[in-house]
């Protein structure tokens, strides 16, 4: 099978490397053309996963039609601040290339700045008519690359094309689990990425092990909160696009979100911190929309507030830290966290 990936940064590299393993020819669509002539001499991403050699069904390409139409099926391994910019550039070439044949799965995890939108709701808009899947869950890629046991989910408004999906992705040391619910899926996959930059801090100033599972646990409370409001089921935030890719992004040393706060934590502002990890932060943009979707419909969101208040209000940590431990005392949780109301809205952006 030929299959395109968009994006060569870490997850798509290892996915790309992955499903060459598995049999298929892949054209790894680039914006460099340094890194894509890297790749195909070396057999190496410059600037990713330095230490994996790839396979040589792996071939890079910076030309972007000539990537969509090498196969029918597309993976989209793009920053989510990036998303919208690139389907943008398919709009065009959608009947052409005959796009409602092809089908697309999306890496990336994050909430568009501007709109509030999740990389699914994007797509709706931007190009209505094609089959659209997500995959999320805990999936490092420095462990992809090295074979080492992964579970995720795929989740598609059509079981069949999950299957799909599922059928070409799934392996003995890559697991892949369906479901039906995007709204959820993403939603997980965006919001941990910000209480990973809060667990940063949190090990920077030496908290213990009960604060930092308590901080696990809270940031779970508004996942599920956030999510639910949205029409998400709290069983898919239960999963591994919730609570499992919360834990792989508060506890790993390959999380860059985690990395972040501790470099916040040691002092450093966001632009320093980001620098020095080199990488996109997807955190760093999703507090921005998550913070400001809250704020407009008066969802409680305390520890997201808090890394945005760092972040970019100037606030210090002691002052957030403050506001966080003497908030008035309530119940762990209330049912309307659990159940969707009759009014809420699974399309609403976050």
């Amino acid at each position: 099978m030929n299959l395109t990936i968009l994006g060569a940064g870490s997850f798509g590299t290892a996915l790309a490397n992955h499903v060459a393993k598995l049999g298929n020819d892949v054209r790894l669509w680039c914006r460099s053309a340094t890194q894509a002539e890297t790749i195909n001499v070396k057999r190496a991403n410059p600037r990713y996963l330095k230490e994996c050699r790839l396979r040589e069904e792996v071939r890079a390409d910076t030309d972007l039609e000539s990537a969509i139409a090498f196969g029918k099926n597309t993976i989209l391994a793009l920053p989510a601040q990036s998303l919208r910019d690139v389907l943008l550039r398919l709009v065009p070439l959608e009947f052409t290339l005959k796009l409602e044949e092809k089908k697309f799965l999306n890496l990336s995890k994050g909430i568009e700045i501007a709109s509030g939108k999740l990389p699914y709701q994007i797509m709706e808009e931007v190009l209505p008519n094609i089959s659209y899947s997500a995959l999320s869950g805990p999936s490092h890629a420095e462990e992809v690359v090295r074979d080492l046991p992964t579970a995720v989910v795929i989740a598609s408004r059509s079981h069949t094309t999950a299957q799909e999906w599922q059928m070409i992705l799934n392996s003995p040391h890559f697991r892949v689990y369906t479901s039906d619910d995007l709204t959820g899926i993403e939603l997980g996959g965006a919001v941990k990425n910000v209480i990973a930059v809060a667990m940063g801090v949190a090990e920077a100033l030496n908290f213990g092990d009960n604060a930092k599972a308590a901080l696990a646990t809270r940031g779970l409370a508004e996942i599920t909160r956030l999510g639910v409001a949205l029409g998400a089921s709290p069983l898919t935030l239960a999963g591994l696009a919730g609570v499992g890719d919360l834990m792989a992004t508060c506890y790993s040393r390959h999380s860059r979100n985690l990395r972040l706060g501790l470099a916040i934590g040691r002092g450093l502002n966001v632009e320093e911190a980001v620098a020095e990890i080199g990488q996109v932060v997807e955190g760093v943009h999703t507090v921005k929309a998550l913070v400001a979707y809250g704020r407009r419909v008066h969802i409680e969101l305390p520890i997201a507030e808090g890394v945005h208040d760092v972040l970019y209000e100037g606030a210090s940590i002691e002052q957030v830290l403050e506001k966080l431990l003497f908030r008035e005392p309530k119940p762990e949780r209330h049912a309307s966290e659990l159940w969707p109301t009759d009014d809420s809205d699974p399309a609403t952006s976050v």
